[in-house]
């Protein structure tokens, strides 16, 4: 019998996958905000109850005026704080004067009020958390008060009022007089001026083009080598939050989104593999490379990153590490997706989209191979499903409870479909995208496609293949007894067929393709193929109830995909500290 074309073959993505992984840390490696071994031995000591240490750590910081180390270290130890707080207390006792402890004091007073108000949407805040909230932040002012009095000089305490300031809505003259002093003590304290950031954003106290004004002119001033080189893309997380990339959308111009996304490639440049510090700004490079769809670059910057993800920009779309590790993944499948087989490709023949579809001067075309996807599973769900393919999709809701799914090309937008070629061996590839999307599904996804005068169908379950068999033109083709019987015991366990040999019959028919994928539709419960299949591409274009889920970026059916809950950290949520 001869070969199923590309049943029996790995795709492209399965060959190339776990060369991307070259140079990667395992994930098991990967650790979010660790702290530098320094740090991690005073965290270890003030978890046994030992307080010295880390009064020694800050002390240092502050006499070498290390402003960034004192940043972290006294946010690692007031989160230590929240729950481990017998060390501290003992320091209190032994030193209730000490400017490093006033310092620990008032950064676990904001931990304290944001552990109750918690980093959800405002909307699903209750009033209770909030004035339980506001109560402690009030409570807390003297505190952070003393923290800025015994520490002339020091940056630290300015961010955290700034923290502070956000949380109680403080006026605008307030936080230009804490932006103000914690300049004078350094004018280029990274920690500062990322808070600054957070709280010029739109979705707190700013706008747009103020965030992205104040970020760039601290960075055009900051010294060379300056890690506030890196705040512009800060920035750049930010806005990502609010509009996609590339099309348009936006009062910020691309343009401008795209330079900073350059700077911050040059700026990782002058730094080498895994560097602590470099870590901070790499991340928010990542994301902003995969926002760009520069998948190369993100995976490269990934592998600078090494084992030091960090807390922001993932903790935006939900679990930071989680959210690290699945865009890290995903970025990898865009690379691998981009490689040829074997080292070349040979297009597929294409059909012209209809010229009123398309901007002047477009080159865009569709498959003229067809297929055809049938999930027995709601609509919500399939349509979440797609959403990680990056591809436009069609769903058509139809008889027995099932979604009609193909590729939808023809439904981008101009600006996407100018100068694209998508062909079935490519981009669109239906077989393959139901291998993606069915993966971690529960419901089996079965996908006729009509290859010349031939169909093929294809069974998946949670990514994998799970049996596939043709219909060839050419009567001397037919499979043997056993191997279509086979084939129709997969199909009826999947569908709960009781009998599978009305199925064999229907897989060994000859002569009449199309006919036979109709007969096994009926005898698996599926609904009949819709009007057109076979003859012209997206025939579910026409069936009443059709939609298109529009082709995401990796980053924003990412974002889609894991703040779907609404719960995730937005607009609530503190910045980050490097």
């Amino acid at each position: 019998m001869a070969k199923l074309p590309g049943v029996l073959a790995l795709p492209r993505m399965l060959r190339h996958f776990a060369t991307t992984g070259e140079g990667l840390p395992e994930d098991g490696a990967v650790e979010v905000d660790a702290p530098d071994d320094a740090l991690r031995a005073v965290l270890s000591a003030a978890r046994s109850g030992t307080w010295e240490p880390a009064a020694a750590l800050l002390a240092e910081t502050r006499s070498a005026g290390d402003w960034y180390r004192r940043g972290l270290s006294s946010a690692g130890l007031a989160e230590l704080a929240l729950h481990h707080h017998g060390w501290l207390d003992d320091w209190n006792r032994a030193r209730p004067g000490d400017p490093d402890l006033a310092l620990v004091l008032a950064e676990l007073e904001i931990d304290r009020a944001w552990q109750i108000r918690t980093a959800a949407r405002a909307r699903h805040v209750s009033q209770e958390q909030f004035h339980a909230f506001r109560t402690l932040l009030d409570d807390a002012t003297p505190v952070l008060r003393t923290a800025a009095d015994l520490n002339p000089g020091d940056p630290v305490p300015w961010r955290i009022l700034i923290s502070h300031a956000m949380g109680l809505g403080a006026p605008r003259e307030v936080f230009d007089e804490y932006l103000a002093r914690g300049r004078d003590g350094d004018p280029h304290d990274l920690g500062l001026h990322a808070r600054a950031v957070q709280y010029l954003a739109q979705k707190w106290y700013g706008s747009h083009a103020e965030m992205f004004d104040f970020a760039e002119s601290a960075a055009a001033a900051a010294p060379e080598g300056s890690l506030l080189l890196g705040l512009p893309l800060q920035a750049v997380t930010e806005y990502a939050l609010e509009h996609e990339a590339g099309i348009g959308r936006g009062p910020i111009a691309w343009s401008r989104i795209e330079a900073l996304v350059e700077a911050g490639l040059g700026l990782s440049a002058a730094y080498g593999p895994g560097d602590r510090q470099a870590a901070g700004f790499r991340n928010h490079l990542a994301l902003a490379l995969i926002r760009s769809e520069r998948h190369h670059e993100a995976l490269e910057v990934f592998r600078l990153i090494g084992t030091d993800a960090r807390t922001f920009p993932w903790a935006y779309l939900g679990d930071a590490r989680e959210v690290f590790l699945l865009l890290r993944k995903g970025v990898r499948v865009q690379v691998s997706r981009s490689i040829p087989y074997f080292g070349g490709s040979s297009p597929s023949p294409v059909a012209e989209v209809p010229s009123e579809t398309l901007d002047p001067g477009t080159t865009a075309t569709v498959p003229a191979a067809m297929a055809l996807a049938v999930v027995r599973a709601p609509m919500r769900e399939v349509r979440e499903a797609v959403l990680i393919t990056g591809t436009t999709m069609r769903l058509a809701p139809a008889q027995r409870g099932s979604i009609l799914v193909e590729t939808a090309p023809s439904a981008d937008p101009p600006a996407r479909r100018k100068g694209m070629r998508r062909t079935l061996l490519g981009e669109g590839e239906l077989p393959r995208l139901a291998r993606a999307f069915s993966r971690g599904e529960t419901w089996p996804v079965l996908v006729v496609a009509k290859e010349g005068a031939d169909y093929t169908l294809r069974l998946y379950r949670d990514g994998r293949e799970l049996t596939a068999h043709a219909w060839w033109s050419d009567p001397a083709e037919m499979p043997t007894q056993e191997e279509a019987a086979k084939r129709a015991a997969a199909l009826a366990a999947c569908y709960s067929v009781a009998d599978h040999r009305p199925l064999t019959a229907a897989l060994r028919g000859t002569g009449a393709p199309l006919q036979h994928v109709g007969e096994t539709f009926t005898l698996l419960g599926l609904p009949p193929l819709p009007a057109g299949f076979g003859d012209r591409p997206e025939p579910l274009a026409d069936m009443r109830g059709a939609q298109v889920v529009a082709r995401r970026s990796l980053f924003g059916a990412m974002k889609e995909t894991l703040a779907s809950d609404d719960s995730g950290r937005r607009g609530g949520e503190l910045p980050p500290l490097s």
